[in-house]
């Protein structure tokens, strides 16, 4: 019996060794959460970060607010309360403006950055959801109009935010459009059609759609993006079921699959760390790319109820969470340290 314990011993110290050794690699340690007690059950959306002036904008849509918290001390410091379900957001600091797509009102609410007043707005459908920006061109391309606007189709209009001025719009053939992707080095536009459980790949140039990739043989319902362009890697985060997939950028052919967070909302690539965060109702994956045929989920961090949105600022190293309010779950921002 003497001889099986000291056997026994070291083996278990080494498994606890290991053990700790894992948890010291883990890829995310919170820091921080800021509650919000004001708020009620209700999903956040997108989230947008002012890196250089230390804010960071949340969408608390169902509670029809945007919410502003210094970075520095990740304290709520403003609270934009004039909307009625804002959903995703671009931030300019050369206007000093901030640009708010809002579902229910059908346009993109305009305000300045200094005083969080009003200054103006550009009508779009109703359902206007997600976005995304694309800094060659300037404009800020708006996902509008489909099933939340009882319409057979969904649009993507592709705004000058600096005239106010439509310079594009792009019919979709289904009433169903999560996440946007543009080339840097070439005028495609990778469109997530979750109602088809397609890419849809579009020359912004021309305006005509290119080519059509089915997702459904990795999983259905893709409903966030990411794009490694040195690569050549779409990066899709699907809900039917909760899959990463991976998806050769220039042929459209499915490279792999990986078991993800259900419910996926927000995804992000960091071409440093070759790290793609994954955020997913209850848990925020963390995959580590080891080639571009290759991933290994490095980090599987329990969090919340529905708390599916989030973004990584890698200028800070970290990552931020939003948390929705949930039976005895206050609602907060959490804030993530990224540890390579």
């Amino acid at each position: 019996m003497n001889f099986v314990k000291a056997t026994l011993f070291p083996a278990v110290l080494l498994v606890f060794s290991i053990g700790a050794a894992a948890q010291d690699k883990a890829p995310l340690k919170l820091l921080h959460a800021t509650p919000l007690p004001e708020l009620k059950d209700g999903d956040f959306d997108h989230l947008t970060p002012d890196a250089a002036g230390n804010r960071l904008f949340v969408t608390a849509e169902e509670n029809s607010k945007v919410l502003v918290f210094d970075l520095k001390t990740d304290k709520l410091i403003h609270t934009i309360s004039d909307l009625k379900a804002p959903h995703s957001m671009l931030y300019r600091a050369d206007l000093k403006k901030l640009f708010v797509a809002d579902s229910d009102l059908g346009e993109v609410r305009v305000y300045d950055t200094d005083s969080y007043k009003p200054a103006g707005s550009i009508k779009v459908r109703e359902g206007a959801d997600a976005s995304a920006y694309d800094a060659s061109s300037k404009l800020f391309y708006v996902v509008n109009g489909g099933k939340d606007a009882k319409l057979p189709n969904a649009y993507i209009t592709a705004i000058d935010v600096a005239t106010g001025k439509t310079e594009a719009e792009f019919k979709i053939d289904s009433n169903d459009v999560e996440g946007v992707a543009f080339e840097k080095s070439g005028p495609r536009m990778f469109v997530n059609v979750r109602g088809n459980s397609s890419v849809e790949v579009y020359d912004r140039n021309s305006k005509t759609l290119l080519k059509t990739w089915s997702t459904a043989e990795g999983g259905k319902k893709p409903t966030s993006m990411a794009f490694d362009e040195a690569s050549h890697r779409l990066f899709l985060g699907t809900r039917d079921p909760g899959k990463l997939v991976v998806m050769d950028s220039d042929s459209g052919k499915i490279i792999t699959s990986y078991p993800a967070a259900s419910m996926v909302d927000d995804m992000a690539f960091d071409s440093g760390s070759k790290r793609i965060y994954f955020a997913g109702t209850e848990f925020l994956d963390v995959f580590q790319e080891k080639d571009a045929d290759h991933y290994d989920r490095v980090g599987h961090v329990a969090t919340s109820f529905r708390a599916k949105t989030g973004v990584l600022v890698p200028e800070l190293h970290r990552y931020y969470l939003a948390v929705p309010h949930h039976e005895k779950q206050t609602a907060e921002l959490r804030v993530y340290e990224v540890v390579q």
